[in-house]
Order: structure tokens, then C-alpha cells, then sequence
């Protein structure tokens, strides 16, 4: 058999093997179980899921059902942890027909996108199009929401709150002005440095040249390791009902769960 026969017949075989491989299909966004979109609303919301899923790298979902008969955060908390895994980024928004509840849960960054206020607002307009029975358009409003809440950005002066404990987890946010103001200060520190070594030893480019294999010396002899802008205080909160947002303002209520730690809200329809 000649080299040509023989790499023609390697290639077709490797192709024959390539596509007989099981390939492991993408987490759909949309689980419609109950059946309530139409195919133009689930291509809409795929379109926008989309986007957002580029911008917090992660996943965001809509799922339905009638079959739930645990608790509306448990069922919204597992089904987000069962496509993406613990604490990484990501939301899903579960609309339970049989026990008539509206629940958005959280993961990830998404904790901090979407705080307690956005959630609440969120969670206002979907209900809206729930009891008019417009359940594509809440599905769509919830993404379009979350969407623009994403691309705002973490609020200022954003904080976590843990239900169970009240620990409070503040997080500093750098503003454009304050970055700024940070690189300015740099430049003029290094231009300062260099224009102080310059004078002091009017060092010409070719005419000397420090011999530093000989003269240099370092000696590490001590290691510290400094966590910055990160501020943790702790204070006892009243539990917030388990069909409720949470506290408001800037801050995310969080809670554990299965390991996980998730964020969100709900209420009934």
C-alpha cells in the first residue's frame, strides 16, 4: 500500500471515529417542561441568555415546571447547582405552575449583579406578566432585566449578607475616577524614581556599564502575605421570610445550601 493510500485511509478513520464519539450537548436555557413559551419567545430568550452568558462568564436559565413539591428555593437552588456546580456564576429563574411561586436563584457573581433590590424589581415585573398569564414575557422581562443589571455593573458599596449568621461581607469597587487618581500617583512616583537615580549618578547610555553579576546580592528573609480592600463584620439579622428578596438597599442576602452558596428571591402568584 502506498503512503498516499495509506494516509488517506489513517484520515478517513480518524473522521469515522470522531464523529461516532457521543458529544456532550450544551445545558439548554430554557426547560419549558409545562409547555407555556412559544418557539419565537424560546429563541428570544436563548438570544439574550446569551449575551449575558459572555458577559459574567457563566450560564443563566428559565425552567417550569408542575411536578415540584419541595420548597421553591431548594428545587431553584439544586436545578442551578445540577447544570453549572457550586458557587460558580450563574441564575435561574423557576416558574412553579403547581404551587404558584416565582423564585430566582443566584450563584457566583450573579450574587452580586443582582442584589437584593434588583431582584425585588425583577421579581416585580415578572409577577406582573405571571397573573396576566403573559409567562413568555416574564420569562423575557426577567432576562432583559437581569441583562441591563449586568452591564450597570456591581452597585457601589456592595456587601453580602448571610441569613443564617449575619456575617456581613463588603466588597470595594475601584470607580474610573479613583483608578485614575491610582495611575496618576503611579507615574509620578516612577518619574520622580527615575529623574532622582538620573541626578544623582548621571549615568550616560555606552560610556559606563555597572557590573551587576558581581556587585548584586538578594537575600529574601521574610514573607507576608496582606489581603486588601476586603472588610468582614458580623451582626445578628432577623431570617427573612423564604418568599422574600431580602433586605433591599446594596446588599445581597445569601444562604447555603448543598454546599453552595446561592442568593435570589421569590414570591407567590
Amino acid at each position: 500500500m502506498s503512503f498516499r493510500k495509506s494516509l488517506f485511509t489513517f484520515l478517513l478513520l480518524a473522521v469515522f471515529l470522531f464523529t461516532a464519539l457521543p458529544v456532550q450537548a450544551a445545558s439548554p436555557t430554557v426547560n419549558d417542561e409545562v409547555g407555556l413559551f412559544t418557539p419565537e419567545e424560546i429563541a428570544t430568550m436563548n438570544q439574550i441568555a446569551s449575551e449575558i452568558n459572555q458577559e459574567i462568564k457563566g450560564e443563566v436559565f428559565v425552567v417550569t415546571t408542575t411536578n415540584n413539591t419541595t420548597d421553591p428555593e431548594t428545587f431553584a437552588d439544586n436545578y442551578l447547582r445540577n447544570q453549572i456546580g457550586n458557587d460558580n456564576n450563574g441564575a435561574v429563574l423557576l416558574l412553579d405552575m403547581a404551587q404558584r411561586e416565582i423564585h430566582l436563584s443566584t450563584s457566583g457573581n450573579m450574587i452580586d449583579y443582582l442584589n437584593d433590590r434588583r431582584i425585588d424589581e425583577i421579581l416585580d415585573s415578572v409577577y406582573d406578566y405571571m397573573v396576566q398569564e403573559s409567562y413568555g414575557q416574564a420569562a423575557i422581562s426577567y432576562l432583559t432585566m437581569a441583562q441591563k443589571y449586568v452591564a450597570q455593573g456591581v452597585p457601589g458599596g456592595h456587601y453580602r449578607v448571610d441569613r443564617e449568621t449575619g456575617k456581613i461581607t463588603r466588597y470595594k469597587v475601584l470607580t474610573g475616577f479613583e483608578i485614575f487618581i491610582a495611575l496618576g500617583i503611579a507615574l509620578a512616583c516612577a518619574g520622580g524614581f527615575f529623574i532622582f537615580i538620573k541626578s544623582r549618578y548621571q549615568l550616560k547610555s555606552g560610556t559606563y556599564a555597572y557590573p551587576f553579576a558581581e556587585k548584586s546580592n538578594f537575600k529574601l528573609i521574610d514573607k507576608e502575605d496582606r489581603l486588601v480592600n476586603s472588610f468582614v463584620t458580623t451582626r445578628r439579622i432577623p431570617k427573612p421570610p423564604s418568599n422574600s428578596g431580602g433586605g433591599g438597599g446594596g446588599g445581597s442576602t445569601t444562604h447555603s445550601s448543598g454546599g453552595g452558596t446561592f442568593g435570589g428571591g421569590g414570591r407567590s402568584f
